[in-house]
């Protein structure tokens, strides 16, 4: 009897969650009507206040989602280098995305392409994006063909590129943002295509947002406001421009790397590499048993085993996407290329980050305002920015902290001017004890500092552990780092798709 009753209330609870409207369609962009004060949407008689009707975030070309979540981050083998440097914490990195692979010499020659025909009074632009091919010579090694052929020549179109600093891999971001989203409004036939862009007029997302770019407009978009003047350009709100690619944070990249993907939360052992096991060869598929799962420096001296069973098969990086990818789909998140990360590098990081979206490097900026609007942007087509000042930091409490770096790093206060200023809760204070530490002469650790993550082609098998730190000068360029880009998912952290 209570088993039928049971039953009974069951399949009510079960219908009447039938009957009932989807969360999705009560609320926000999925409702055509305000459900705060009843006014219409999208109806110019009502006002013209507009709500576009947004699905999902779009995936960008070459970019994997990455669902976020709870991991250990930091250390999880023996700590061979005794850098004390990556304490094991628990952290929860948001949702995001990241690209399937390292960014190769091709995707770099488009780039340098890019650049050297649209910025033609600025030579310059163009000659400080070059990788720095002589990263290939050695003292005593012949490795010439490398330094004349790597970058330019076909067969090593799908290569990572190497030779870069952490200041080119940025600027490549940013040109990347900049025409996915140039693609995206062509795509919709609000822009058409505009080959004779030219030094100050090109596309950048920022101008563009402004109103400081125009381009060959095809269409314009309808303005629904009354005072408006009938069409206006894309907006923010309209869900049509994607997020700038970027590089990964640290913990962005690691959470990566390991590739857990979990059910019902079960994770049963921490992962020392991006595969499950404790070895560089596949022990879990029938199909690739035996095999290296990357390219690594197996010894000294051995970089690609004996001629006629070699073991990795790459005498130096290979191309992107030779090895099995991680459960995420990613490919050489261990050996090939290190890459370079977002991350300020500080040995105690691990312990000063917050435990959400764990990250040190802000510097924050405002847009440079003239009269009240926006500066014009640069003789390059780029908007321009400023760093907080004292005033607005003694105006805004949010702008109290405006140079996070060294935050609670043992050294020193977040500061805005490192050198004179340190900001309390009450005001704007002369700090004279701030300059004890003088960094970049009595340590390699500084504010240009940034970390590595990753082993490569030359390193042994510790370092192919995602957990590993290491830093290096943003300025330097080597021929065993390379980078991959990530962007923010914005909305939920679980994607429908």
């Amino acid at each position: 009897m209570f088993k039928n009753q049971y039953l009974s209330f069951f399949a009510i609870i079960i219908f009447s969650l039938f009957l009932m409207p989807s969360c999705k369609g009560i609320f926000g962009s999925k409702n055509k009507v305000s459900p705060t004060t009843g006014w219409e949407y999208n109806n110019p008689k009502n006002g013209g206040f507009e709500v576009s009707r947004y699905r999902e975030q779009e995936t960008g070309p070459g970019l994997v989602f990455i669902e976020g979540g709870t991991f250990v981050m930091g250390q999880n083998d023996e700590d061979i280098m005794l850098e004390y440097n990556n304490p094991p914490r628990r952290v929860t990195v948001r949702s995001f995305y990241m690209d399937e692979t390292e960014v190769t010499n091709l995707d770099y020659l488009e780039y340098l392409y890019w650049l050297q025909r649209v910025f033609v009074s600025y030579p310059e632009v163009y000659n400080n994006a070059l990788p720095d091919t002589l990263v290939w010579r050695e003292r005593l090694s012949y490795n010439e063909p490398l330094a004349n052929l790597y970058l330019r020549h076909p067969a090593y179109h799908d290569y990572p590129v190497v030779g870069v600093t952490w200041i080119q891999a940025n600027d490549y971001c940013s040109w990347r943002s900049d025409r996915v989203n140039e693609m995206l409004l062509i795509r919709q036939g609000i822009l058409s295509v505009n080959p004779d862009q030219e030094d100050y007029d090109n596309f950048n997302t920022d101008a563009y947002l402004k109103g400081q770019y125009d381009g060959l407009v095809n269409k314009a978009l309808i303005d629904l406001s009354p005072t408006g003047t009938g069409e206006r350009r894309v907006r923010l709100e309209d869900g049509i421009l994607l997020p700038k690619y970027r590089l990964p944070t640290e913990a962005e990249w690691e959470f990566a790397a390991l590739g857990i993907v979990a059910r019902y939360e079960n994770v049963a052992e921490r992962r020392i590499y991006p595969w499950d096991g404790r070895m560089v060869r596949s022990t879990s598929d029938k199909r690739t048993y035996g095999q290296y799962l990357d390219n690594f420096k197996r010894g000294r001296g051995d970089y690609m085993g004996v001629a006629g069973s070699l073991n990795d098969g790459a005498d130096i990086t290979a191309p992107v996407g030779t090895y099995p990818p991680n459960d995420y789909g990613l490919y050489n998140m261990a050996g090939n290329v290190a890459e370079w990360v977002a991350d300020v590098y500080r040995p105690l990081s691990h312990k000063d980050v917050d435990d959400l979206s764990p990250f040190r490097g802000n510097v924050f900026q405002k847009l440079l305002m003239q009269d009240g609007v926006p500066a014009e942007k640069d003789s390059l087509g780029r908007m321009r920015y400023e760093n907080i000042s004292i005033n607005d930091a003694a105006n805004r409490i949010n702008y109290r902290q405006a140079d996070n770096r060294d935050y609670l790093d043992g050294d020193r206060m977040s500061v805005i001017d490192q050198s004179k200023w340190r900001l309390t809760n009450d005001a704007a204070m002369i700090d004279t004890t701030i300059v004890m530490y003088d960094y970049g002469r009595s340590s390699m650790i500084s504010n240009n500092s940034r970390v590595v993550k990753g082993g490569s082609w030359r390193d042994g098998a510790y370092f192919l552990s995602p957990g590993v730190r290491r830093f290096m000068d943003e300025r330097t360029a080597t021929n065993y780092i390379g980078f991959r880009c990530a962007m923010d998912r914005v909305g939920g952290p679980i994607t429908s798709k």
